[in-house]
């Protein structure tokens, strides 16, 4: 019977973060990569730029800092190199007792090994938020912490926030922040040291003019508005409004272009609704302003001081 090997293995984190430890399986053919469980799933892998110590039980020679090179490898006295990215410091410690083991250099090799620095240990806070930068993960912190530190997010910011880990960059996260009281679903996601976070931007729609309530209106869901709609947020067209003079200004790659609106119409049920994107700015001019003389220079500054709502 095969002697069982008991491996600890301390993640030391540099910037005051905390020592996490696990205990390795036996070293009896446990294929650690094959666990199951939130503890393995979620461990901190490995990769390039890494320091690691590895720590080979009585045999000083073998033992010593290394640092994992571009192609997720270490070279070790004697063993020569071991790939080591993409795994947790655990699973990097039977991958070199296997190597030591099959080139006879130890007949029962006990190693430990220590994640002594990250080369990637912050986190990336991008997007519509106050201060985007890269962030130290220190200690355990939730998704709403991380933003916070960003100093929140800004006025456009949409609800979908998307984090993306840097050992699964084609498996993106995306959830909902939450703005209702007791909502917890923000608070239990799984942040990684390399973590990339993207507050999305909220897609806005201007209504000015003549209405009763002008100003932008955010799309935090991110879905698009309708004329109907658009209206109904800006509590609707004054009496002195001119429904037939409405105009939409729409950005194109070269600038924008101005459409009409038969809003008299679309009111009424005589035409189709008319689907908004983001940026678009619906004009409703009052019935003393002549239609002719509108232009999209005498629109922008209303748009530029108009208040800003969010979408219930």
């Amino acid at each position: 019977m095969r002697q069982h090997v008991v491996l600890l293995v301390a993640v030391n984190f540099m910037c005051g973060l905390p020592i996490w430890s696990a205990v390795s399986a036996s070293n009896a053919g446990t294929d650690p990569s094959s666990s199951s469980g939130n503890a393995v799933e979620h461990a901190l892998q490995i990769s390039g730029g890494d320091l690691l110590e590895v720590n080979v039980f009585d045999t000083p020679d073998i033992s010593g800092k290394v640092r994992v090179d571009e192609h997720g490898d270490i070279s070790l006295p004697l063993a020569g190199s071991v790939a080591v990215a993409g795994m947790t410091a655990e699973q990097a410690a039977h991958a070199i007792e296997k190597k030591l083991a099959s080139l006879d250099i130890l007949k029962e090799p006990h190693v430990s090994l220590t994640i002594l620095e990250y080369a990637t240990q912050g986190v990336a806070i991008l997007g519509e938020v106050k201060n985007p930068g890269v962030y130290p993960l220190l200690g355990a912190h939730n998704l709403l912490d991380l933003i916070s530190a960003a100093g929140g997010v800004t006025p456009n910011a949409g609800k979908a926030v998307t984090i993306t880990h840097r050992s699964e960059p084609d498996k993106p996260i995306i959830v909902k922040m939450e703005t209702k009281p007791g909502s917890s679903a923000a608070f239990n996601v799984d942040i990684r040291p390399g973590d990339t976070i993207a507050v999305s931007h909220a897609g806005i729609v201007y209504v000015v003019g003549d209405v009763a309530k002008p100003g932008g209106f955010l799309i935090e869901t991110n879905d698009r508005l309708t004329v109907l709609q658009a209206m109904a947020l800006a509590q609707g067209a004054n009496k002195t409004a001119s429904l037939n003079g409405a105009k939409l200004l729409r950005k194109k790659d070269d600038g924008r272009e101005e459409l009409m609106v038969p809003l008299k119409k679309i009111l009424s049920n005589k035409a189709p609704d008319q689907a908004l994107a983001d940026g678009d700015i619906l004009f409703v001019p009052s019935s003393a302003t002549k239609t002719a003389m509108v232009t999209m220079q005498s629109v922008l500054p209303s748009v530029a001081t108009a208040a800003i709502y969010h979408v219930p």
